[in-house]
This record gives structure tokens, C-alpha cells and sequence, in this order.
């Protein structure tokens, strides 16, 4: 298997792990392209009065590296990549802006 699917793969299986079980009205939902190489997990439901609806998670494949362009998990997306095998010089931490990129122990791009 390629890199790009092996990658690909991965970050479907951990999208999929947060997607989990609705909980109090709010479900969990994956969206995965791999045509175009995104991959997000979206919050959907009710709260007590008001609609709840964004986007918990969100990867993208550019350029043979992972970037976590939104992370609003609790285990850290990064993380669990590294460990699942995509190497830390391919993970990219897209929220961050370039300058403290290079502080974070991953890519800077």
C-alpha cells in the first residue's frame, strides 16, 4: 500500500473513533473526500433550545502530509496520528500560525 492510502486509512480510522455514539441530541458525523483528500468529523443536533451544529475535527492531505486544520478533541488529533504511524515530520499543525509551527514538534509545513 501507498503512502498516500496508508495515511488515507488512518485518519479514517481515528475520524471514525470520534464520530462514536449520538450523545444528549448531538450526533457525531464523518466526511470524508478522498478525491480531494479531506476528511472532517461535524457535530449536528439540539441543545436545550438552539441548534448545535460545527466541525469537531478536520484533516487534510496535502503534499504527502497530514494537516490538522481544526482539532476540538480531547485526545489531540496529532497525537493519535503520530501514534498510529504517520510520522511526525508529515504532520502538520495547521491551526498553529507558521511561526510557532517550528515549536511544536511537528511540521512546520
Amino acid at each position: 500500500m501507498d503512502t498516500l492510502n496508508r495515511y488515507r486509512d488512518i485518519i479514517e480510522q481515528i475520524l471514525s473513533q470520534h464520530a462514536g455514539s449520538p450523545a444528549n441530541g448531538v450526533q457525531y458525523e464523518t466526511a470524508f473526500d478522498r478525491a480531494r483528500d479531506h476528511y472532517l468529523v461535524v457535530t449536528v443536533g439540539w441543545g436545550k433550545q438552539e441548534r448545535i451544529y460545527g466541525v469537531l475535527a478536520h484533516i487534510d492531505l496535502i503534499g504527502n502530509k497530514a494537516w490538522v486544520q481544526h482539532d476540538r478533541t480531547d485526545e489531540g488529533l496529532a497525537d493519535e496520528l503520530r501514534d498510529a504511524g504517520i510520522p511526525s515530520d508529515h504532520i502538520v499543525l495547521g491551526f498553529r500560525i507558521p511561526e510557532v509551527r517550528q515549536h511544536t514538534g511537528y511540521a512546520v509545513a
